[in-house]
């Protein structure tokens, strides 16, 4: 891979994490990395950081790139490929935008070699989770490049039906927002205790990374591992108990349900009009 050119159409977080990572584990060189934004500052701080290329033009970020990663926010993707142009037959085209198909990926870039990709933010520190499919067309050298593209974020999974990708964004690509949520409002459950933030915030970081660890080195089910610390009439139990009583589990359920809804329609480019309860109807 160290020779292989690799364009980004779209500088933002996710596609640093992959420049860095790539760099970081010694898979590309920066001058064979060239990204590419509308914004000259953006380009400058990448530059200064990373030694890479910029340019404010997609098509000669694309033209003569091996890996075309298409790294845009979904609203712009179709304005964006309708200028792509230069992207060599044999280049490999790959995508991190949340609910764009392959299909339209391939028929708005006149492309056939397309993997389709969700990675989620740990992956700016290498401990993501990518999941990712590809067209027929991409061959089994353009799938180890993907493996040591999407690698270089953390972990990764392949798959064959494309619909899971729908799944994933919903899943582990909005995930780490889920566990934010949940993180900020035990740490605000602590200062309204009455502990300072500080002492709070470290309780429940260092539980959250402890019960993790936990959980790896036990290899039981969550359900066995909670069931642990419950005891009967206990704090847990009583914790839990409320927790059920306020539709903890069904909020999270219709929350993953509504990210995934919103997924496919943005694949589909129409206004989102989610009903958290819609399942039920």
């Amino acid at each position: 891979m160290l020779t292989k050119k690799i364009a980004f159409i779209g500088p933002g977080v996710m596609a640093e994490a992959m420049i860095a990572g790539l760099l970081r584990q010694k898979l590309a060189k920066p001058q064979n990395i060239t990204a590419a934004g509308p914004r000259e500052e953006r380009g400058t701080e990448l530059q200064k950081k990373y030694g890479i290329q910029f340019t404010t033009d997609n098509s000669t970020a694309a033209a003569g790139a091996d890996v075309v990663v298409l790294s845009v926010k979904p609203q712009r993707l179709s304005e964006v490929m309708k200028g792509l142009k230069g992207i060599r037959a044999e280049a490999l085209v790959l995508s991190i935008v949340a609910g764009a198909s392959m299909k339209k990926i391939g028929s708005g870039l006149k492309h056939k070699a397309v993997v389709r990709s969700m990675p989620n933010t740990p992956g700016q520190i290498g401990e993501g989770i990518t999941v990712w499919t590809c067209s027929r067309e991409v061959t089994e050298e353009q799938r180890e490049m993907t493996r040591g593209i999407l690698g270089a974020l953390g972990e990764e999974v392949f798959v064959e039906d494309e619909s899971y990708l729908d799944m994933a964004t919903a899943l582990s690509g909005t995930g780490p927002a889920y566990v934010f949520l949940f993180t900020e409002a035990l740490i605000d459950a602590g200062v309204h205790m009455g502990f300072p933030r500080r002492i709070a915030e470290q309780l429940v970081l260092q539980t959250i990374k402890g019960s993790i660890a936990y959980y790896h080195q036990a290899g039981r089910h969550p359900a066995t591992l909670r069931n642990q610390v419950t005891s009967p009439g206990g704090t847990s139990a009583e914790a839990l108990y409320y927790l059920e009583k306020a539709g903890f589990r069904t909020a999270i359920s219709r929350a993953v349900w509504a990210a995934y809804q919103r997924s496919v329609e943005l694949g589909k480019e129409k206004p989102a009009h989610i009903d958290p309860g819609e399942e039920e109807k």
